[in-house]
């Protein structure tokens, strides 16, 4: 990587030289005729390219690394400034208003060269910063993803453990209907994206599963409008607020109870709704576990600026609105 850098670092000053030496000899090309021959005329414009770029080369890789970056700024300007003089003394000497006209155009040539080497150093740090976020939000997300695995298979193994305590014959069943859920679970989390329709499912089979082990105290209904197409999205996003429902809504009472789960797609844009009774003994509490905590920092990654969301919670009800652009692109 070094020397990849040290490689372009060369070639890009060597460029500039023959640039700026182009340059000089096309600005001089109408008086070479002054010149005693053609060999001296080049001479002369490629010494005076070399003192140009010179003084750059001194300013950018001495005095802005060692003195400007450390912010010894009086002392920066000082050494430049005897640097351009020094750069037209030995060029124009001993002609004192060559030294002057010398000095005044390396000024200008150096400003530019300093212009272009800040705005190269900021795009390349801005680059260097953008791989950095990208790699730690992919990171991040990488993170996130992987806690949806144990937090999912506790809750959906309570499940399967209050079935077999209540001795049902159900309970078989359930396990291999487990199972594929985890199976789901475990190859979607391969994926940056799965088709909606599949995370339906998987949301819908769950609810099965939930349905049978609260037998007849909780009343599930989920319904899906709209054409799904091949819309794509993020894999276990919405599972949270199934589980929270459930978990704070039917587990945590032995009353009749109800889940309301709707999802629908008006154009691109992605509508889910999840809401459910409240336990009438409990008048508030909390559900900011990591669950909800989990997917909503997923969504600020993933979707900063194509979601919203909203949950509201009244004395009976716990209401989750979730909408979400899927066209566009998680990598955007």
């Amino acid at each position: 990587m070094f020397k990849k850098s040290l490689r372009h670092t060369i070639l890009l000053n060597i460029g500039a030289f023959l640039l700026v030496a182009m340059l000089e000899i096309l600005g001089g090309w109408l008086f070479r005729d002054k010149y005693d021959t053609t060999y001296s005329f080049y001479a002369w414009q490629l010494s005076y390219a070399a003192a140009i770029m010179g003084v750059i080369w001194v300013n950018h890789f001495i005095l802005i690394p060692f003195v400007y970056d450390k912010k010894g700024y009086v002392l920066y300007g000082m050494l430049l400034i005897a640097t351009i003089f020094l750069g037209a003394f030995l060029k124009a000497y001993p002609e004192w208003i060559g030294v002057y006209k010398m000095s005044s155009f390396l000024i200008y040539t150096t400003g530019t060269g300093m212009a272009a080497f800040f705005l190269r150093r900021n795009l390349i740090i801005q680059r260097e910063n953008a791989e950095k976020d990208k790699l730690q939000r992919e990171i991040e997300l990488n993170y996130l993803k992987e806690q949806v695995n144990p937090h999912f298979l506790f809750n959906s193994l309570n499940s399967i453990y209050s079935l077999s305590r209540q001795q049902s014959l159900e309970t078989p069943d359930l396990v291999m209907q487990l199972s594929e859920l985890m199976r789901y679970q475990l190859e979607s989390s391969k994926k940056d994206t799965v088709l909606l329709k599949e995370e339906l499912e998987f949301i819908e089979n769950y609810l099965l599963l939930e349905e049978k082990r609260l037998s007849k105290r909780c009343t599930i209904e989920f319904l899906i409008g709209g054409d799904l197409l091949d819309f794509r999205i993020a894999p276990m996003l919405l599972i949270p607020f199934v589980e929270n429902a459930i978990k704070h809504g039917a587990h945590s009472t032995n009353r009749q109870s109800t889940i309301d789960v709707s999802a629908s797609l008006e154009d691109t844009t992605f509508h889910f709704s999840v809401v459910n009774s409240k336990p009438l003994a409990i008048a508030k509490f909390n559900r900011e576990g990591l669950g909800l905590e989990n997917v909503k920092r997923r969504l600020s990654l993933l979707y900063p600026k194509s979601h919203s969301l909203h949950i509201e919670e009244t004395e009976k009800l716990y209401r989750v609105n979730l909408a979400i652009d899927l066209k566009v692109q998680i990598n955007d």
